[in-house]
């Protein structure tokens, strides 16, 4: 257990991991220093006492290193292995972060969900079920509550269900109750220093499980399944192609099948859209039932749930063209499933920041697929885009706005679209170039979409 009491703590980013972590370091009476790399100004002290904290912000904010520290809370956002805290945990520090902390110390069952992309998606099933089955669970994390905010709300019949990124994972030394796993391709290899780092971190929810834990893998794909192997846990699987012990898709219907064989119901009646959205509703079936879900409850979410905003979500109809707002999307993957999901024409926007990905994949899969008839680029990676798309002999509409505004974006994309076919949006990529964050990139797109209607 970390103690706290009178130590000289520094938080590494104050977000909102840092702002959770300072709060509670406050209440425990430690010594608080901050480090973030936006300047003093930029930063939203709200419900501090600033006269509390030792500030060090601005672009070089650690460059006078990080010694003399008892602990070090590292915010995600924050590389695990950078040079200063690196030297600073060989003088004596201990390194730590919010989740971390919360692990060790959370009465409550945690049921963490991870994978490149779906977390989000699947952790809200889960919770929903397990919050129509009258648990007394919460959703924490990146798409819920702070983690160290619930504590003193959480007992020991309490469940939390939280998404963790490789960022968070990365140095816990204790995992989930639950853990779940998606599937897991390479992302994120701007942070990362390789593939093998990121998927190593992921490890970690699975690899400090006992023998009363359990692990729900998706059984399509070899890296996740390679988990089953680290932990000492229950183990199910979830499919959308194969029968499994958990839940799976046969002949159209989902089929949870732990200790007999149940029919949740077809997947025709899905509101989710696209097929990989099934990988999500068979892992949260499989999750929620072995955190005590009943079957009722299970059907009521599944045949219900709508989806997250920015992931696949359709925004609005104009002219017969309708938009989906998929900005969650920030690499190959996910945008190869957003594509899947449709059979109509397609004018899909690509582009943002560079994560240091390959995207010959995604440009041929365009070409084999045949509904992309235009492709909007956008940001400062277009380039990359532009030479993948004509490597592959795209023949379609291939249009490339350099320093156009959203507004120009979402015009062009209507303007280039037939009469029953979808503007889509799902860059592929990170979106820092031109907005704050996905998030900001979706609202803006939804805005954009918008202001075309009242046109």
């Amino acid at each position: 257990m970390i103690k706290v009491k009178n130590k000289n703590v520094a938080v590494l980013g104050f977000g909102i991991e840092g702002k959770d972590i300072t709060k509670y370091l406050l209440n425990k009476r430690a010594k608080v220093s901050i480090y973030d790399k936006k300047k003093e100004r930029e930063l939203d002290f709200s419900g501090f006492d600033k006269k509390r904290l030792n500030l060090n912000c601005g672009n070089d904010y650690m460059s006078l290193g990080l010694s003399g520290f008892d602990i070090i809370f590292r915010s995600p956002g924050v590389y695990r292995y950078a040079k200063e805290i690196v030297e600073a945990e060989k003088k004596g520090t201990e390194i730590s972060s919010a989740l971390k902390l919360f692990l060790e110390t959370c009465p409550a069952k945690v049921i963490g969900v991870t994978g490149t992309k779906g977390k989000g998606t699947a952790s809200t099933l889960i919770y929903q079920i397990l919050k129509k089955s009258g648990k007394d669970v919460y959703l924490a994390g990146n798409i819920g509550k702070p983690y160290l905010e619930l504590l003193q709300r959480l007992k020991a019949n309490s469940l939390v269900v939280m998404e963790v990124s490789s960022f968070q994972l990365i140095d816990v030394n204790k995992s989930p109750e639950i853990a779940v796993i998606l599937n897991i391709t390479q992302d994120h290899l701007d942070w990362h220093k390789n593939v093998k780092e990121y998927v190593d971190a992921k490890k970690n929810i699975a690899k400090y499980q006992n023998t009363n834990d359990s692990i729900i893998i998706n059984a399509d794909y070899k890296t996740p399944k390679d988990f089953e192997k680290l932990t000492k846990s229950n183990v199910y699987y979830f499919s959308k192609q194969k029968k499994v012990k958990g839940s799976y898709i046969t002949q159209g219907k989902i089929v949870l099948n732990i200790n007999k064989e149940i029919t949740i119901g077809k997947t025709s009646a899905l509101k989710l859209r696209g097929e990989h959205n099934w990988e999500n509703v068979t892992a949260a079936v499989c999750a929620s039932y072995v955190a005590g879900a009943d079957i009722d409850s299970i059907k009521k979410i599944v045949f219900s749930f709508r989806g997250l905003e920015h992931r696949l979500e359709e925004v609005s109809g104009v002219g017969g063209v309708k938009f989906y707002n998929d900005s969650f999307s920030t690499n190959s993957d996910t945008t190869i499933a957003a594509i899947r999901s449709f059979q109509e024409p397609l004018t899909l926007i690509l582009g943002g920041s560079d994560k240091g990905l390959e995207y010959d994949e995604l440009a041929n899969m365009i070409i084999k697929r045949g509904n992309v008839k235009a492709v909007i680029l956008i940001g400062e990676i277009l380039g990359v885009f532009e030479k993948a798309l004509k490597k592959a002999n795209y023949s379609g509409k291939l249009l490339i706005l350099k320093k156009a505004k959203i507004d120009e974006i979402v015009k062009t994309a209507y303007k280039n679209t037939v009469k029953g076919g979808i503007v889509l949006l799902s860059p592929a990529t990170a979106s820092f170039d031109m907005f704050e964050n996905y998030k900001d990139r979706g609202k803006q797109f939804k805005k954009a979409v918008m202001s075309i209607e009242a046109d």
